[in-house]
């Protein structure tokens, strides 16, 4: 298995991968002409569980819906990570976790405006045009979200 290693972390590089600046461009740049969700968490969140169970039900009802999960801890939290995404059921989409000294600087580099509440939920069409939710998002409002950018092919169980 390849290994990454962050602040003296171990860390599975299919797994969780280090959030540091440039992070943001690459996941884009990654996703051209592609519709994404984009979600920041964290272990600490009240909100994010509930959040995060909601996405993990939708991927596995829509397998073509791109989510990214960006923790905002730090790499020394990542076997909680996993285990906690993996209790969510969310566990097989592309993760991340801020891997900075300063993480004002992550937030900065994402939004001028982030001071760092989470969940931040951020909806990015074909185009990379987004729309940010800051708080729970409720169901409604992604499946809208989905009607409108991913192709509409559920998976049949």
């Amino acid at each position: 298995m390849l290994m990454l290693t962050t602040s003296g972390m171990a860390i599975a590089a299919h797994d969780i991968r280090p959030f540091v600046p440039g992070s943001l461009a690459q996941i884009l740049a990654a996703r051209v002409d592609k519709p994404f969700i984009l979600v920041f968490w964290s272990l600490e969140c009240q909100y994010c569980p509930a959040e995060l169970k909601m996405l993990g039900a939708l991927k596995h009802r829509y397998p073509k819906l791109d989510i990214v999960l960006v923790a905002t801890d730090t790499p020394n939290d990542v076997p909680e990570l996993a285990a906690r995404v993996k209790s969510y059921r969310i566990d097989k989409v592309e993760q991340w976790v801020f891997a900075e000294d300063m993480p004002e600087r992550l937030r900065f580099e994402i939004d001028r405006r982030w001071y760092g509440e989470i969940p931040r939920t951020q909806f990015y069409d074909r185009a990379h045009q987004r729309e940010v939710k800051t708080g729970l998002i409720n169901q409604k409002l992604v499946e809208d979200w989905i009607a409108r950018n991913v192709t509409p092919n559920p998976a049949r169980h």
